[in-house]
């Protein structure tokens, strides 16, 4: 039997008309390509509103019509001119070119098939991704009226009636910080949502039309997700190509592995498939060879560090993602690399430990709780090893005879492998307060022994931290320190030690507090033990801020010995049931008793960080409290009893900042000669932090300070903010800090600079008290008794600071 020669060409004709309509049919979809980003900007906010869908909804409906059609044709071509051809007993020309053409034929039928299935797929998940971002923010401009808020038509969320504006009988929605930070947040989700999209469908849209137009590409999708996934392992491939270079890697190279990284930041899949290209092994070896300055011929070390420090960032989220999954790969991975870490890796120049170089990969991003337990355990017991159970200073036993710079992004060069390790629990609250509550085996191969070691008395206490090239450009304990100082602020407050200060709530737990009752004990002991570890009073003081309502609660006792509250105590945090959030024993047992209270706040005053921020958590504290425990504006105030617990809550908090101000100004006295310029500057600053805490943003139940203390979180008494807090946030931070300019003070003599200072340290007692008298609702003649009255408590409460027991000021060796 001979067939036509011409059979295969007709019938080929359908395929070439589909690739045709293949991109035809894109050209029908201009609201979906209307936001395509193609490395532009994200779509806006009425982009997303406001995109018309019918023309990918039609599309959507083309394409599997268009499937369905292709599938009858293949199954055609399959079924009957391909069984035809296999069939046909074709001799001399019709053999070596015929069949050979109607096979290729019938599989552009096929691979058509897949074509029309892919773009059907994928058009069909943008739309309903789309679908659900529009929808999204329509319901959420539908529900923000209801809730005292106002959606521009750009997306910015404001007071739907400002608290300026309301009337007096105004019975509306009063939304606070948490409610417009809840919105934005949600606005942003359903963007980013629309934005995912669009990303991954143009590119997968790219990829099955392809650029062959003789030949289609046969890529088959089955959705939008399997998509993501073979573009998350295309891009993965294409940077393990680059990494494969190590420094032989050109600098464009390295911008380009930089956005492979920083494009897929947060993609669990990509961080995967990236870690498993790499290989654990791979990902030390790569890291070590950047480490050696000039090594190679880009010269990247020395040229273009800024690049490194940007690629080490990328790395380590990136790792840190890939760290979550629990896949027999990466389970492998994740054990391979603590395996490596007691290993010299080789490189061109150094020869580091594998525990040096993972430590610098794990300064940024959440790494897996179980993955760090493990490391973390075994970086000690290596520790231990290596420096002879302690006989041997760590910074002698990790040094390297040829050193690797491993860290590009500040805190030292990277040799102590403890500094990177430390950033990685100040990453993970839930990792580091295990850690620092735990007991670490070091000998986990004998199961006979118990030879263990405590991990915070080993790393607070007993560790001869090294010293470290500083950001600074001087050898210097500080880097070390200051990673300890981040673990700690993790581990005692539940939060990332850096988490941006929006939307965070009051999150601390009984394994938090009893990290933090360590803190207090060992650093409130003495005061060399915060002077000689340099670069940890500042988190010490956010320590201390997080913690402030339990300090107050000691505070109150009259013996500085008893563990046990005074009843009905304005201070601490109990729940609507009356419980302590750290334990039932603590629902009337005190964290530490008042004279460990009084040192550990002392002690921290006495560095000037610590002293701004303990005061600025200070003075937003009582003024929460006050607003909980004091008579509500327009009260009865002619029973005197009502305002017993205001008293005692600017009683505490007035005595706490004269504690806190007696032992700064003596520190400043023993650090520099009373006369002196540095002295005046030192006492002229001593009351600028005030000017910060008005500045703070407070909002479910926590205060965020937003300048001077970098962060700092502060407990307020309530969830909801009352009228005292607000009067207090909206006071002229600028006409509090012209008050306070210290260039007025510096034109007093020492003895009265010193006096003024103090004097203006119990003005800034004064402030929630004003606050407080100045709170809309009360009268004139109320607000007046008020300020009296509470003017007086403060003025004692200073008086009686004196009478403490305070801490010495330190003395440099």
């Amino acid at each position: 039997m001979r067939a036509h020669p011409q059979s295969p060409r007709r019938h080929g004709h359908q395929p070439r008309q589909s690739r045709r309509s293949a991109r035809h049919q894109l050209h029908h979809v201009q609201d979906f390509r209307a936001l395509q980003l193609r490395g532009a900007q994200m779509p806006k906010f009425d982009q997303v509103l406001h995109v018309r869908l019918g023309s990918l909804k039609e599309a959507v409906t083309d394409w599997g019509q268009t499937y369905d059609k292709l599938v009858k044709l293949q199954e055609k071509a399959e079924n009957g001119l391909q069984v035809k051809a296999d069939k046909a007993d074709w001799e001399g020309e019709n053999a070596g070119v015929t069949r050979p053409f109607v096979k290729k034929t019938a599989k552009e039928f096929g691979d058509a098939v897949k074509v029309a299935d892919s773009i059907r797929n994928i058009l069909r998940d943008a739309l309903a991704e789309f679908k659900s971002a529009k929808e999204s923010l329509e319901k959420l401009i539908e529900e923000a009226p209801g809730k005292g808020i106002r959606i521009d038509p750009d997306g910015v969320v404001s007071y739907l009636i400002h608290p300026d504006r309301r009337s007096k009988n105004y019975a509306g929605p009063k939304p606070e910080q948490a409610d417009f930070d809840a919105m934005r947040s949600a606005i942003k989700a359903a963007i980013d949502k629309a934005n995912d999209a669009d990303d991954v469908a143009s590119r997968a849209l790219r990829t099955v039309v392809g650029t062959d137009e003789n030949n289609f590409s046969g890529t088959d999708y089955g959705n939008l997700k399997e998509a993501s996934k073979a573009q998350d392992a295309e891009d993965a491939k294409e940077a393990a190509k680059i990494v494969k270079k190590g420094d032989d890697a050109t600098p464009a190279e390295i911008d380009k592995l930089n956005k492979y990284l920083k494009d897929n930041k947060g993609d669990p899949y990509f961080a995967e498939r990236f870690a498993l290209e790499v290989g654990p092994k791979g990902s030390l070896e790569y890291w070590a060879d950047m480490g050696v300055p000039g090594d190679g011929p880009s010269r990247l070390g020395i040229d273009h560090r800024d690049k490194l420090a940007e690629l080490q960032k990328n790395w380590s989220l990136t790792l840190a993602a890939a760290t979550h999954s629990t896949s027999p790969e990466m389970e492998q991975w994740k054990a391979d690399v603590i395996k490596a870490g007691s290993d010299p890796i080789q490189s061109r120049g150094a020869h580091p430990y594998g525990f040096q170089v993972m430590s610098n990969l794990m300064r940024v991003g959440d790494y897996d709780d179980k993955f760090l337990r493990n490391y973390g355990n075994a970086l000690v017991v290596a520790e231990d090893k290596i420096t002879h159970g302690g006989s041997q200073p760590p910074g002698r036993a990790w040094y390297q005879p040829q050193q690797a710079h491993l860290n590009w992004i500040g805190g030292g060069a990277g040799q102590d492998p403890m500094s990177g390790f430390m950033e990685a629990l100040g990453h993970n609250p839930k990792a580091s307060t295990e850690f620092f509550n735990s007991d670490i085996d070091l000998t986990p191969e004998n199961g006979k022994d118990d030879k263990k070691l405590n991990a915070f008395d080993y790393f607070s206490k007993d560790r001869d931290w090294p010293e470290e090239l500083n950001d600074k450009g001087r050898m210097s304990k500080e880097p070390g320190y200051d990673s300890l100082g981040h673990a700690l602020e993790s581990a005692t407050t539940g939060h990332a030690y850096d988490a941006p200060a929006e939307g965070l709530k009051d999150v601390r737990s009984a394994e938090n507090a009893e990290v933090m009752q360590k803190v207090v004990e060992y650093y409130g002991s003495e005061p060399k033990h915060m002077h000689e570890q340099p670069g940890i009073d500042d988190s010490l003081g956010k320590m201390g801020a997080a913690y402030i309502d339990e300090l107050d609660r000691s505070l109150e006792q009259d013996s500085d010995e008893t563990m046990q509250e005074k009843k009905n105590s304005p201070f601490g945090f109990n729940n609507k049931e009356g419980h302590s959030r750290f334990d039932e024993k603590f629902d009337t047992e005190l964290l530490w008793k008042r004279g460990d209270a009084v040192n550990f706040m002392g002690i921290v005053a006495q560095s000037e960080t610590g002293h701004a921020t303990l005061s600025q958590a200070q003075m937003l504290y009582t003024t929460s409290v006050l607003d909980d425990v004091g008579p509500k504006p327009g009260s009865d105030l002619s029973d005197d009893r009502n305002l017993t617990d205001a008293r005692t809550t600017l009683r505490i908090g007035s005595e706490a900042q004269g504690i806190m101000d007696e032992t700064r100004m003596a520190q400043i006295d023993k650090d520099y000669d009373e006369g002196t310029d540095e002295h005046k500057k030192a006492v002229g600053r001593n009351t600028e932090w005030v000017k910060f805490g008005v500045g703070a943003v407070a909002a479910g139940g926590v205060a965020a300070l937003t300048g001077g203390a970098g962060g700092a979180l502060v407990p307020l008494a309530t969830e909801t903010v009352g009228g005292a807090v607000v009067t207090f946030l909206g006071m002229e931070a600028d006409d509090i800090a012209e008050k306070y300019e210290k260039d007025d003070l510096l034109k007093h003599e020492s003895d009265a600079l010193s006096d003024e200072a103090l004097r203006m340290g119990k003005e800034n007692s004064l402030m929630p008290g004003k606050a407080y008298a100045s709170a809309p609702g009360w009268s004139t003649l109320d607000a007046n008794y008020l300020d009296e009255q509470l003017v007086e408590n403060v003025r004692n409460a200073r008086n009686n600071s004196r009478d403490n027991s305070l801490p010495d000021p330190y003395e440099k060796p």
